[in-house]
């Protein structure tokens, strides 16, 4: 191709971006002109080609282990070939297998109730008064077992705090509190802002280091942050595992009602749970083992299956200090039993992501960044962040190398953010460079607006920040152009209630993908900036993944 033909292409890409309405990039120092033009060849249109058919009922939902997930992530990997990155997965290849099963509870066949000692057993409807999942990978299994009382069910060293202190826990069944103890002191649990102590994956994991046979958490809406029937309706469809997790072993990981949870305790002669729940989170808190047992058999319908992580490189000049960008492709699949439409087409979760995800990786192929850039579709996030899980444990290169990870998860296309939600960033030592470049991009950085929901360990870039590596999610804020915070939390609120997780997150062609085609600027020169560094990104002093990167190093 010749220079003018070059220029030519080049004039007719950047007038199709101004013709879109898409803001350019702003000039930074550090950053070079190729960066900068790579950059500004990101196109709203291409982003949003890539979500209609990611979206598309032909990939019926992308359910990990099904056709329609494979489609998907051959659509990917040859999205990358097209723009001739590297591949980096398995032998070669642009796939990373992930060894999964799913469990399906048998909801007619399980049966469970709270046998006390002295009394008529409690018997328990499946649905509306608990929910569980064999993690073991039975078909069947029987349990009769104690029931012990362990508070929030947290281990946790660093805050001098350790509800399994004096108390033998192995083949027990442990009734837990969702969320931690209350805190306003930022030194202890970090306040209002929840850490992953109070996440409920945590708490089953925990349970199974301790050699727990089940687990009851109470569920309290305030405190889990989400009312029963998401608890409920989670658990009416397969949940996968990752084959050979040593923190998944329990054979019954339950959730109870929070009245259920009184019958409970009004049997073993306690008092309220309310009152045992204030007592749980203030210093001189005992385990207590009940004189109840929990009785219960649980019937699975179990599936082997692999699915897909999608990996792919574009070298940079120099060895090391790897940059990572990360997003879901896999959504809910097919509900056979549900009326009406039935795929659950997942086009801003997260097609969304995977669009801004393949716009990023065609814009860095353009360029020689300062290192090595990595891009990562990943697969069963919706079943518990299981891709990036595996691909944390088996990166393309050792954790220690990898600087930072953007993580895309979620960004409805509704206009031009003039704001950013960017949670996590400032734990990191790269959050100046953050600042300095929002700044420039004219975006305001917003706080959390629920930072005791946890939010920061529900994406996946909290899989690879539990292996020591620096990462959060590049998302918009609340404000957009021409339109008022107001507007922007109303649009949230209307999809959170009316698509997300529905059959109805669809495409639709006046969705406006600016906004998304914004956000993929932002994290390319992020990316840019993170490499160009001359030393590795780290956590700041007392973060609870500093450990993880020192060992790491």
């Amino acid at each position: 191709m010749t220079r003018s033909l070059r220029l030519a292409c080049v004039t007719v890409l950047f007038s199709a971006a101004a013709i879109a309405g898409q803001a350019q990039v702003p000039v930074i120092p550090g950053v070079p002109e190729t960066a900068r033009n790579a950059a500004d060849s990101i196109d709203a249109e291409k982003i949003r080609a890539h979500v209609r058919f990611l979206a598309s009922d032909l990939l019926e939902g992308r359910g990990p282990g099904t056709r329609g997930a494979q489609i998907a992530s051959e659509y990917i990997a040859t999205q990358f070939a097209l723009n001739g990155l590297k591949p980096a997965g398995d032998n070669g290849t642009y796939f990373q297998k992930v060894p999964l099963y799913a469990v399906h509870t048998v909801e007619d066949q399980t049966k469970a109730s709270f046998v006390p000692q002295n009394g008529q057993p409690i018997p328990l409807t499946y649905g509306e008064d608990f929910v569980t999942k064999d993690q073991t990978g039975a078909t069947s299994v029987d349990i009769d077992a104690p029931i012990v009382f362990v508070g929030y069910g947290i281990d946790a060293p660093e805050y001098h705090w350790n509800d399994y202190a004096g108390i033998d826990v192995k083949g027990k069944v442990l009734l837990v509190i969702v969320n931690e103890p209350p805190s306003t002191d930022d030194a202890f649990f970090k306040g209002k802002t929840m850490t992953y102590y109070g996440r409920w994956t945590y708490k089953y994991e925990e349970a199974s280091r301790k050699g727990a046979l089940g687990v009851l958490i109470v569920h309290r809406t305030d405190l889990a942050s989400y009312p029963w029937h998401v608890v409920r309706d989670s658990q009416a469809i397969e949940k996968s595992y990752l084959q050979g997790d040593p923190t998944a072993t329990l054979e019954a990981a339950s959730w109870i009602q929070h009245d259920v949870a009184q019958k409970l305790l009004t049997a073993a002669g306690q008092g309220t749970v309310d009152a045992m729940i204030d007592a749980a989170g203030k210093p001189g808190f005992h385990a207590v083992e009940l004189p109840v047992r929990f009785k219960a058999h649980i019937a699975s319908k179990v599936r082997h299956y692999e699915s897909d992580n999608v990996i792919a490189e574009v070298p940079g000049a120099q060895p090391g200090q790897a940059v990572l960008y990360s997003a879901h492709y896999d959504h809910l699949g097919i509900d056979p039993d549900a009326k009406g439409d039935q795929i659950y087409n997942g086009a801003a979760d997260n097609g969304t992501g995977c669009g801004i995800l393949l716009e990023l990786a065609r814009a860095f192929s353009q360029t020689k960044p300062p290192h090595s850039v990595y891009f990562a579709a990943v697969t069963a996030e919706e079943q518990g962040l299981l891709g990036s899980q595996w691909l944390g444990i088996h990166p393309p290169v050792p954790a220690s190398q990898i600087t930072l990870d953007l993580n895309y998860d979620m960004l409805n296309p509704i206009g031009t953010p003039t704001a950013t939600e960017i949670s996590g960033a400032e734990r990191t030592t790269f959050y100046p460079e953050v600042e300095k470049t929002a700044k420039a991009f004219n975006l305001t950085i917003e706080a959390d607006q629920f930072p005791g929901a946890g939010h920061y360990y529900r994406s996946d870039h909290f899989s690879f920040a539990r292996v020591g590596v620096p990462s959060f999610s590049v998302g918009q804020g609340t404000t957009f152009a021409g339109h008022d915070a107001e507007w922007g939390k109303q649009q949230m609120e209307d999809f959170v209630a009316h698509r997300y997780h529905q059959p109805s997150d669809e495409y639709k062609p006046e969705m406006d993908f600016r906004g998304d085609a914004r956000m993929a600027q932002f994290g390319f020169i992020l990316g840019w900036e993170a490499s160009s560094l001359p030393h590795t990104i780290g956590w700041q002093p007392g973060d609870e993944f500093e450990a993880a990167r020192k060992k790491g190093n």
